[in-house]
């Protein structure tokens, strides 16, 4: 596997920091008992681990003194921690690796006594992510930073009662001697325990095995290392120009003699690869059935595994100059690079005897350059190779007996397969609701949601849920986190006092502004809403009616904020826009409240063949309409009503 030094700027790995109960503090025995853990954590980890198969990196532990500084990025940074462990792990794209480690921290924590541990990764607090839904109210992420534990198997929030440094020695000592005041939630326990549920035993749903045929010293190589599987696939998922002309010779893994292997991969893996698309060259010696015969994806699955086994061991450095060697050697083709940026080559014609003499030359001294490192599973794929006694007589046997291959039909999921899982996955409890047995619902929820009090981080959630009001066991009384906010249904509320910030922002710099607070909102509020006027209505003038602003102007001249404009520009600007709306049949767009309703509101009796606007019903369609021009994807409709907790449901697809 990739070293924690070649991958630590990658953004794909968890850090974890185990701290025993070390009571000497001399540096020999601090290493000694440091050594002394390490022993004890094999124990426990080495039977959990053995039938695993990580993604990249695997659990590993170093040894930390006290008061070590690592020269690594680390979430840690420079601060000075006790004597402990420490290991670094890049799970690629597989984050089942991540929530693994959280199982073995937690069962090594159960099983060793005064063992504190913390695991955080690029997003910091994960765990907390995880369980966002269950903290205290005081726990928002500023806070907590640092403050994660786990102890006995145990999740420990240390609370912020002091500007402590994050990680520092006294939390460690304040979970072992008060685990009571630090406990978080029986809801966090809940909510961590069921994302690990299932391990070790679980390991087994997350494999897939199936039939492929692979060159004889490929196939003895995963014998030996089930595990180098994944630095096989990887290597072949990421190949580049020099890695596809290493595949056309094969020259380490050559494809014949071959077998038929049952291979096991990590899900994950296996679709990976099984997706690459890939032809081998002619070249190489390849026996491929027919794309029509069923052994066809057999036979393709051993190419692929193959050239990953094939690029690994070129990755190694050669001893030897040879120009055929050197040809596949990415480091000589860097260093050649820069040989050539750095005018080495004095602008000569490739090819000419005076090029040829400088290259020969460079490869000389790249040849002979110390310290040069070594991929590491490359190296070890080679080591391997010289050990093994290849049995092909056995190997053929074998392949009568092969158990059966893995049913794949997992990779194909229907949208209702995937909306399930996001469901139980992210506990979603929206109300279906079928907009031909009752709209109204909609539209009720819709004005709800707009009477909310909002500020500039969204509207508050009409109640608090009550699996958020959960604190921790301490019994003591945390600060109030701020409720959580939609940040999109503010939008409107912000564009407006945008609108107005540009009208102010002359006198903000000259003097102090005073102004009616009751004013102010009475007139954010004309500003937002769409306020019917009742008793000036004159259908029959040129105006489109749409124009009374008088009570909006005095609000204006009364209150102590100074327009950009005077009130009779603004009203001219009113008058222009009625004139110009009076000749188009905008009005007639919008649905009416039906005659018979319309008889009965006696609001607009004394109004002519007045019909006001059905509101509810015009926002329907508009909600209606969006909708359906996002044909099925996500949109601004369904993540509006989904943050009411409205989800739609077609009609038809309800009958069926």
């Amino acid at each position: 596997m990739a070293s924690a030094l070649e991958c630590a700027r990658e953004e794909d790995f968890v850090e974890y920091f185990l701290f025993p109960l070390i009571e000497n503090n001399s540096s020999e025995s601090e290493l000694n008992s440091l050594h002394h853990v390490i022993d004890q954590i094999s124990k426990i980890v080495n039977p959990l681990v053995e039938p695993y198969i990580w993604h990249k990196d695997e659990f590993k532990l170093n040894l930390r003194p006290s008061k070590f500084r690592s020269a690594l990025p680390s979430l840690e940074g420079n601060t000075e921690l006790p004597a402990h462990l420490y290991g670094i792990t890049h799970y690629g794209d597989n984050i089942e690796d991540e929530w693994f480690i959280v199982f073995l921290l937690m069962r090594l924590t159960e099983n060793m006594p005064g063992l504190v541990a913390r695991v955080a990764d690029v997003d910091g607090e994960f765990l907390l992510i995880e369980s966002a839904d269950y903290l205290p109210r005081w726990a928002v992420p500023e806070k907590c930073e640092g403050r994660v534990f786990i102890f006995q198997g145990e999740i420990h929030l240390v609370p912020p009662e002091n500007d402590k440094t994050p990680a520092s020695v006294d939390f460690h000592e304040q979970i072992r001697n008060h685990p009571e005041w630090t406990r978080a939630s029986q809801s966090v326990q809940d909510c961590i325990r069921k994302r690990i549920h299932g391990y070790p035993e679980k390991m087994a749903s997350l494999f897939h095995k199936a039939h492929a045929f692979l060159p004889v010293s490929v196939a003895a190589l995963l014998e030996a290392s089930p595990s180098l599987i994944s630095s096989a696939v990887l290597a072949f998922c990421h190949r580049d120009p020099i890695d596809v002309k290493v595949c056309r010779i094969m020259k380490k893994f050559p494809p014949q003699p071959s077998v038929l292997r049952s291979v096991k991969f990590t899900k994950c893996l296996y679709a990976m690869i099984s997706q690459q698309n890939y032809m081998p060259d002619k070249r190489a010696g390849w026996r491929l059935s027919p794309p029509t015969d069923p052994a066809f994806t057999s036979h393709m699955l051993g190419v692929k595994i193959a050239c990953g086994f094939e690029i690994l061991a070129s990755q190694v450095k050669v001893t030897s100059a040879s120009k055929e060697d050197l040809e596949t050697d990415k480091g000589w083709h860097t260093y050649k690079q820069s040989l050539i940026k750095n005018g080495y080559f004095k602008e000569l014609l490739e090819g000419s005897k005076e090029y040829s003499l400088l290259e020969h030359t460079a490869q000389d001294h790249y040849l002979e350059m110390e310290n040069r490192s070594q991929p590491v599973t490359g190296k070890r794929i080679l080591d391997l190779l010289g050990t093994l006694h290849i049995d092909e007589e056995k190997m053929r046997k074998e392949e009568k007996n092969l158990p059966p291959p893995d049913d794949d039909s997992w990779m194909n999921i229907s949208p209702e397969e995937l909306d399930s899982i996001l469901a139980a996955r992210f506990g979603f409890k929206d109300k279906v609701v079928n907009v031909t047995d009752d709209p109204q619902q909609i539209t009720s929820k819709l004005m709800a949601f707009f009477n909310r009090q909002s500020d500039l981080d969204g509207v508050e959630e009409e109640e608090e849920p009550k699996k958020n009001e959960v604190e921790c066991s301490s019994g003591v009384e945390a600060p109030k986190r701020p409720p959580r906010k939609n940040k999109a249904s503010s939008q409107s509320a912000m564009n407006s006092a945008k609108s107005l910030k540009s009208d102010l922002e002359t006198d903000m710099f000259q003097s102090q502004i005073q102004f009616d607070q009751e004013a102010f909102a009475c007139e954010l509020k004309n500003v937002l809403d769409l306020v019917v006027p009742e008793d000036d209505w004159d259908l029959e003038s040129d105006s489109s009616g749409m124009s009374s602003y008088e009570d909006e102007m005095d609000l204006i001249e009364k209150s102590a904020i100074k327009p950009s404009m005077s009130v009779s520009e603004l009203k001219q600007y009113m008058d222009q826009m009625d004139k110009e709306l009076a000749s188009t049949t905008i009005g007639q767009s919008f649905d009416k409240v039906a005659e018979k309703e319309h008889m009965e509101d006696d609001s607009f009796s004394d109004i002519e063949n007045f019909k006001p606007v059905n509101v509810d019903m015009n926002a329907l369609k508009n909600l209606m309409k969006s909708y359906e021009e996002q044909i099925g994807e996500p949109g601004p409709t369904s993540t509006l009503l989904g943050s009411m907790g409205v989800k739609l449901e077609n009609s038809r697809t309800s009958k069926q």
